[in-house]
């Protein structure tokens, strides 16, 4: 599965946040979370998840592959967003194969707003560093506290007292 496809295609390339969502999608299910998809996603929802004690929360799942270049392996940019209640962030990157859980409010915190630029007022944040000797990435120090091994931040913890 890890072997590089041949005449990468755009097609391709432009499908991998898609098959990242539903492949983050598939380990919440594995989880036991109630996962539910909405049939259009222009509202920054990539999944509604119904908690064990009945409440909702609206989940934006974001991908970074490993095909990007070097030292970009969890950098995660222009992405708008204003404070929204019931909000997580999941962040994976291919490469580092990690996830990263942010509520709306952790996310507008650890990010960078862009002041000018075609960007204006959007959001970057960038969890990794590099080792360009060892040709190495790795996840920041600041960034640890929101590795995740699985969703019990989503199930347990109210984004919105973060």
């Amino acid at each position: 599965m890890s072997e590089a496809i041949p005449n990468k295609s755009f097609r391709h390339s432009a499908a991998f946040g898609k098959r990242i969502e539903y492949y983050v999608i598939g380990l919440m299910l594995k989880e036991g979370l109630d996962v539910y998809l909405p049939m259009v996603d222009d509202d920054a929802i990539d999944a509604v998840i119904k908690k064990p004690d009945g409440t909702f929360v609206e989940v934006q799942i974001k991908a970074r592959s490993k095909h990007v270049i070097f030292g970009d392996g969890a950098l995660f940019a222009a992405i708008p967003h204003g404070y929204r209640k019931n909000y997580w962030f999941v962040f994976y990157s291919e490469r580092i194969d990690k996830i990263w859980i942010l509520s709306s409010t952790e996310f507008i915190k650890e990010a960078v707003q862009n002041k000018n630029g075609k960007n204006v007022g959007k959001h970057s944040i960038w969890f990794n560093g590099k080792n360009t000797k060892a040709q190495t990435e790795h996840v920041k120090p600041q960034f640890e506290k929101y590795v995740a091994t699985n969703f019990n931040r989503i199930l347990i913890e109210n984004p919105d007292e973060l």
